[in-house]
């Protein structure tokens, strides 16, 4: 595959993705959590209250959230239930190094692994975690295989993501405030303009959610619903192996 995509208004080979989107993590590591808070206006929280609400983690339940950042959904599950067994993925050693900070626990593992590759057993996991990192794979369907085969059956795949606003007026605002105010506020705070001038391009690349939904049924999950957050700005997905 040699697909050409674009970013920042260069052009980025579909072979170079990984290595192109990792570098713009690495930059902006250190900003991460203060430019999601001002990136949201601090409604990022809310979502991933709503998402690990939805997860309903429970006793003695084997996790892996994949694209872990700096930890936030982990950190929420634990505030939950302390004694269960999370395996964190990153394939950003630096982003996978803030989640070693912020997280002190023994029962929490951290791996540095690409998402098209995971390290682990089939049929292993409960539940398989993925939040705000799934557009940023340079093969999502290849990623979603692996999902389904290290999930056990009767496991269950979230995924907490940026989607398709579901009214015109909202789509408007929401296409004028990412072109405009995330460049901006990227300059400003991170002095890196580039990487959420990638952030706002690579939401309008990602599929929307009937789209999404689709490609989670064709890897083989059954049961696929989402649930739209902030009138579908933000969505999640879940879907089920049998």
């Amino acid at each position: 595959m040699n697909k050409i995509l674009s970013f920042d208004y260069n052009k980025v080979n579909f072979k170079e993705k990984t290595k192109f989107v990792q570098k713009i993590f690495s930059d902006v590591a250190l900003y991460y959590d203060l430019m999601n808070d001002i990136m949201s206006f601090g409604t990022h929280r809310i979502w991933k209250k709503k998402f690990v609400d939805l997860i309903n983690p429970t006793k003695n339940e084997v996790i892996v959230d994949v694209g872990s950042g700096s930890g936030d959904i982990v950190k929420e599950i634990l505030k939950r239930k302390k004694n269960i067994r999370i395996d964190v993925v990153d394939l950003n050693k630096e982003m996978l190094n803030m989640g070693k900070k912020n997280i002190i626990n023994k029962n929490v593992n951290f791996h540095l692994a690409n998402a098209e590759e995971l390290n682990f057993q089939n049929n292993f996991y409960d539940k398989y975690l993925i939040s705000f990192c799934l557009r940023n794979i340079t093969n999502i369907e290849k990623a979603l295989c692996e999902a389904f085969r290290v999930l056990k059956p009767g496991g269950i795949f979230f995924c907490l993501e940026f989607s398709t606003p579901e009214t015109l007026l909202i789509s408007n605002i929401y296409k004028k405030y990412k072109s405009n105010f995330l460049p901006l506020a990227g300059k400003i705070v991170s002095n890196n303009k580039a990487a959420y001038n990638y952030l706002s391009q690579s939401i309008d690349l990602f599929p929307d959610q009937e789209q999404l939904k689709n490609k989670l049924t064709e890897v083989g999950f059954i049961n696929v619903s989402y649930t739209n957050l902030f009138n579908g700005i933000v969505c999640i997905h879940t879907g089920y192996k049998i």
